[in-house]
């Protein structure tokens, strides 16, 4: 019996750590398989290289190794990294080994601010002297604005070009949430206030309209004269052709039209690299991808350095909490680091939102104050939009930059508290029945906001905004009364808010920092960027859970589920927002 024990303990005890071995080997593959994830093949730089910039997928702020999670997932979708697509283009244009850039355009999703920080990386490239191929099965509008530059300009013969002008769409809510039975309780300052109008208006305002129609307009115009110029047409001619559905016309009269230079299939074109190259094979052409680029030399201000400059990129959405977006809490602890580090001679805050929390845009502002306060600068570079929210975590910048066509201001604050009261009975037969000691002590969204509750909450909207407007005219040295007159929650076009006073000029985020070190007066400097990448297995795992509900979510409602978002978001939100409306330009 005793043996038999003896026999059975050691057996059990043995299996045991053959089973820890067993998931400590396959914990240590994991592991690995998890480090070498997002790693980029390097290349050796040679004479007669062409560098390929690919206009595809969806453009982010800046490059994002794939994660282990985000292979398991599937949630590595084609991706444009902005920062390094520039890095790489001017890179080339200074590099005596670079003979040109093949520029292969599939369809480039992008807002207007971030091509044009693209169209300007491309200019400088030409500067340079060097040429630029551009070829597209079919170009997109985008891609076409950039693609217009080039030194040739190639299309499928059975492909086409469009230009058709640009539009925005604002999805609109009330009629749903009427069906719904939820009642949004909306509380707001401004006019142009329109972020809140999907859920208390079935259509767009004639004020809302307004705004839309004369920022469209000024980034159209910035459009087409860029096009003009390159192509040597007139402004007035570009627009005809808009009119016109140029998109539907044949390859051969786009050429006609002087939009494209050749007609050629993609082989063809890759001919006229060999030819541009001299040599005679397609397999020698040394086509570098900006990745591989950035990947196999040291980049210009990359190498560990005395003098420093710190880039904090904040890009999404304003929220006091999670994981996406610009979260509060988090966005202040890196201001913070950045503060604590005496060998951070300057900051350049990189600010693409719409908006977000009151709240959060409050703390965020306070640390910036703070890192002010030691005496060092602080610049603002804004990305495709720095409105709302956006912009009152930038006001308070000893300078703000912006591109033409970035969308800012919109300088103005709203509150939304839901009701499903009507939902709860009429839809769900539940009557909620409370006890309370207060007049207010049973606040709830399942029940209407009293007179009383009413006041009270826009009084608190108004304390909000006359405290963002206090804010931006401390830091644009203007008078409150001066902020109002262009306030009222309106969104205006960088050009348009340069000539208000709401920045202080036209500057990529390259340029914004080389206006840095200048300050600085810095010949030599190293950009550390913040926040620090996700690279790490562990740091990934955690938001696993959440990204495959998301991820399903997507799957099972398809184009709905911007829709469930948006009534996720009211759900969830603060119920103080700094936040412009939602559009959709294209």
């Amino acid at each position: 019996m005793l043996k038999r024990f003896f026999i059975s303990t050691l057996a059990t005890i043995t299996g045991l750590w053959i089973s820890f071995g067993l998931f400590f080997f396959l914990g240590m593959m994991l592991i690995g398989l998890a480090a070498s994830v997002g790693e980029t093949e390097t290349v050796d730089v040679k004479n007669n290289s062409i560098l390929h910039v690919r206009l595809y997928g969806s453009v982010v702020e800046r490059y994002q190794p794939s994660t282990f999670i985000d292979e398991v997932q599937g949630n590595n979708g084609p991706t444009f990294a902005l920062d390094e697509a520039i890095a790489a283009i001017k890179y080339a244009a200074d590099d005596n080994k670079f003979e040109g850039i093949y520029l292969e355009c599939d369809g480039l999703s992008a807002a207007p601010a971030s091509l044009a920080e693209i169209k300007q990386a491309l200019d400088y490239f030409k500067a340079s002297g060097k040429w630029i191929v551009a070829y597209s099965d079919n170009y997109s509008q985008g891609d076409y604005f950039l693609a217009a530059c080039a030194d040739k300009v190639m299309v499928n013969p059975i492909g086409g070009i469009d230009i058709h002008g640009l539009s925005a769409t604002t999805l609109y809510f009330k009629d749903l949430l009427d069906k719904l039975g939820v009642e949004a309780q909306i509380f707001k300052v401004g006019t142009y206030k329109s972020a809140v109008e999907p859920f208390m208006i079935s259509s767009m305002s004639d004020a809302n309209r307004e705004q839309q129609v004369a920022y469209l307009g000024s980034i159209w115009d910035y459009t087409i004269s860029a096009i003009a110029a390159d192509r040597n047409i007139a402004k007035d001619y570009v627009n005809q052709n808009a009119d016109s559905l140029l998109a539907f016309e044949s390859a051969d009269e786009a050429v006609n039209r002087r939009f494209a230079d050749f007609c050629a299939y993609k082989h063809q074109a890759k001919e006229e690299l060999m030819n541009r190259v001299g040599v005679d094979d397609e397999d020698e052409l040394q086509l570098i991808t900006p990745r591989q680029l950035c990947a196999s030399v040291d980049m210009p201000h990359s190498k560990d350095n005395n003098n420093k400059i710190a880039v904090l990129y904040a890009y999404g959405d304003i929220v006091d909490s999670g994981s996406e977006g610009i979260v509060g809490p988090k966005v202040v602890k890196q201001i913070e680091e950045i503060t604590e580090d005496d060998n951070i001679g300057g900051l350049v805050f990189r600010v693409n939102s719409g908006g977000g929390s009151a709240f959060a845009s409050e703390q965020i502002w306070e640390a910036l104050e703070r890192f002010k306060a030691t005496g060092r600068p602080l610049y603002v570079s804004m990305g495709d939009y720095a409105a709302s929210g956006g912009y009152y975590i930038s006001c308070g910048a000893d300078s703000i930059f912006a591109m033409p066509t970035t969308l800012t201001g919109s300088i103005g604050i709203f509150g939304i508290i839901p009701c499903v009261e009507k939902t709860m009975k009429e839809k769900l037969g539940v009557n909620p029945q409370s006890v309370a000691t207060n007049e207010n002590a049973g606040f709830s969204l399942m029940q209407s906001l009293t007179p009383q509750q009413r006041k009270q909450f826009q009084k608190n909207v108004e304390r909000g905004y006359e405290t963002f407007t206090g804010r931006c005219a401390d830091g644009r040295g203007m008078t409150k009364d001066d902020i109002k007159a262009i306030a009222e929650g309106r969104v205006w076009v960088g050009s348009t808010a340069l000539e208000l006073g709401l920045i202080d000029g036209f500057a990529s985020l390259d340029d914004v920092i080389a206006k840095m070190a200048d300050t600085l007066l810095y010949s030599d400097y190293q950009v550390v960027a913040y926040p620090k990448l996700k690279t790490d297995f562990w740091e990934t795992w955690e938001e696993m859970k959440e990204d495959q509900v998301n991820a399903a979510l997507k799957e099972q409602l398809g184009d709905n589920y911007m829709i469930y978002k948006q009534i996720r978001e009211l759900q969830n939100m603060n119920p103080m927002q700094c936040r412009m409306d939602k559009v959709i330009i294209k």
